[in-house]
């Protein structure tokens, strides 16, 4: 590890110390000693101590995380100006991160859950950040909810322990969330492995092309499955994901629909099949957990040139709210840290001071905009796209009507009966009552009358599980 000799005992200053296990003391009296002020080992070391903790994360706390790369396999040149999806063979570093979503830090790793599947990728152009979820559907499509969903999935304020009653007093009151409880009760529900996980990009993004012409995107990660029994060198192999795309012309998008950016519905693969882009691998454990991984910051809003937004309104108030809870975590410039840190130079001088700056902070640049004096110049590779759909209606029709409709109830119907076998019916089925069997009747009753808008037969089972259960 050290090219030379040992290294010394040092304050965090640097200058060098005896024992760093030993405070100063004055001479002993008795088996006594008194502590001074001028001791600064020891101010140091409790000091340190009592800051050592950064606030955990209100959703995602629990997680693990490697690092590795992502490889380009196939040519999207024609769809993206993104260059670190183009040219076969194009290698880019990458963090990964996979979560829990409600648990604290300590919880168990195997308890039914969305997990957040968040990837980073360190490109030319700066970060991108592709942080979506293991399941392809979302709970809910108005942004306000989102602290409400989270805390009814998470303890009770009064007895700080999970609550079934509080889970399902949130979705029989929000039914748009029928199709992401289809997937959470279901055998996705909770994963075996972080290799055999797969990731979702969620929202739905713009591909922009070299001709600035522009396609809506979704962005999807799958593991390369291997095999049931694995022998000692199949163990051994590294976690490897393949990385697609699903792509919407601007035109199809106008007759689609709603769930064009309605994060509580899916594109249909028979519609949208899947665009093999590249293969990402993790090959490489973090040195220290906290420096890498739970300083590590992900945002939808870390967006390279050749990718853009769209008009969903939970991926316009998620571009705000993650880089804010990164700034209460970790401070104002949580980007200068080591796993957050963009390969690509950056210059953003109207962005400095604040606490744990750990650059020149710009030395004696200007800290306003439209100086003369400032060396820097404007990019022509990111400047603003003002496409049609942001000026008429067509493809953000009814965005602003979220009332629940027939088509929230279309997809989960297609899950229950076309891609659940009888098995999968069952188990789906058992672990929804069990998690109903504790919740007051007009819940239960609520939630059966959620369920039957999808498939009738849905409520009869759950309603018999739940007679059964209560006369054992």
């Amino acid at each position: 590890m050290y090219n030379t000799k040992p290294p010394v005992f040092t304050l965090a200053e640097g200058q060098p110390i005896p024992n760093p296990g030993a405070s100063i003391n004055l001479p002993t009296f008795g088996g006594g000693g008194l502590i001074t002020l001028s001791d600064t080992l020891l101010l140091e070391t409790l000091a340190h101590f009592n800051r050592e903790r950064i606030p955990e994360r209100v959703v995602h706390a629990k997680a693990a995380g490697a690092l590795g790369e992502f490889e380009v396999t196939n040519d999207i040149s024609h769809l993206t100006a993104a260059k670190f999806l183009n040219g076969v063979g194009k290698k880019t570093p990458i963090l990964f991160r996979l979560s829990t979503t409600g648990g604290e830090k300590g919880s168990a790793d195997t308890v039914r859950d969305v997990r957040g599947f968040s990837v980073k990728f360190f490109t030319e152009e700066g970060n991108h950040d592709i942080v979506g979820n293991h399941v392809p559907a979302f709970f809910i499509r108005d942004p306000v909810l989102f602290p409400s969903l989270n805390r009814s999935h998470k303890k009770h304020p009064q007895t700080n322990r999970p609550d079934e009653t509080m889970f399902w007093d949130f979705h029989v009151h929000h039914h748009e969330s029928t199709h992401a409880l289809f997937h959470l009760f279901g055998s996705r529900g909770v994963p075996a492995s972080v290799r055999r996980v797969t990731g979702f990009g969620v929202h739905t993004f713009k591909l922009i092309a070299p001709d600035n012409s522009f396609k809506y995107c979704k962005f999807h990660f799958r593991p390369v499955q291997g095999v049931a029994n694995m022998s000692p060198a199949e163990a051994a192999q590294i976690a490897v994901w393949d990385f697609s795309i699903q792509v919407m012309e601007p035109e199809q998008a106008e007759k689609y629909g709603r769930a064009v950016f309605d994060i509580t519905k899916v594109w249909p693969h028979k519609d949208f099949p899947l665009i093999p882009v590249g293969r990402m691998t993790l090959n490489k454990n973090p040195s220290n957990y906290f420096a890498e991984i739970e300083q590590a910051a992900f945002s939808p809003s870390n967006m390279v040139p050749g990718i853009a937004t769209s008009p969903d309104p939970m991926l316009q108030a998620r571009m705000f709210a993650y880089p804010d809870a990164q700034r209460y975590r970790l401070g104002a410039n949580y980007t200068q840290l080591p796993p957050n840190r963009t390969v690509a130079p950056v210059y953003a001088p109207y962005e400095r001071d604040g606490t744990g700056t750990i650059t020149s902070n710009y030395d004696g640049a200007p800290n306003y905009v439209g100086s003369m004096f400032t060396p820097a110049v404007r990019s022509k590779s990111a400047q603003e796209v003002c496409h049609d759909e942001w000026l008429r209606g067509g493809a953000v029709l009814g965005l602003n009507e979220l009332r629940v409709t027939a088509e929230d109830f279309a997809q989960p119907r297609e899950l229950w009966r076309r891609v659940f076998d009888d098995a999968e019916r069952r188990k789906w089925v058992t672990a929804v009552a069990g998690s109903l069997e504790g919740v007051p009747e007009e819940l239960q009753r609520a939630a059966i009358a959620m369920f039957n808008n999808v498939d009738p037969e849905i409520g009869r089972m759950i309603g018999g599980r739940l007679k059964e259960s209560a006369r054992l």
